[in-house]
């Protein structure tokens, strides 16, 4: 993880599950949702498809407003293709399974391009 203007991005793609826990711990719907690219896709809530930064920054907050508790959970093998990655973890919660596709940037940080945190 690498700090840039007070901003922390994630250096990895397996960083990003590592800030959305912290951030969301903190109660911080910002800096959870710059975790995703501008036009990005979140399967959340079930059933639905929330999609664009703004939007995603809406639903976390409201998910937020409850005061959630989350853990890291373990990583299962990223598979990177370029400036590609899907990373995944093995639920906490026993849902099944959380997968995202997250984009390296222009300045080498990653961001979650599409994101199903249930399964």
């Amino acid at each position: 993880m690498t700090t840039t203007d007070d901003v922390q991005k994630a250096g990895t793609p397996v960083d990003i599950a590592k800030l959305f826990v912290q951030f969301a711990n903190a109660g911080d719907a910002d800096a959870v949702a710059a975790l995703y690219e501008e036009g990005a896709v979140m399967a959340f809530p079930p059933g639905s498809l929330t999609v664009g930064r703004q939007a995603i920054r809406e639903v976390i907050s409201q998910m937020l407003a409850a005061a959630p508790s989350f853990t890291v959970e373990e990583s299962l093998p990223t598979v990177i293709s370029g400036d590609l990655a899907m990373t995944s973890t093995k639920p906490s919660d026993g849902t099944g399974g959380r997968t995202q596709v997250a984009r390296r940037q222009s300045d080498g940080s990653w961001l979650r391009v599409l994101d199903r945190p249930e399964l």
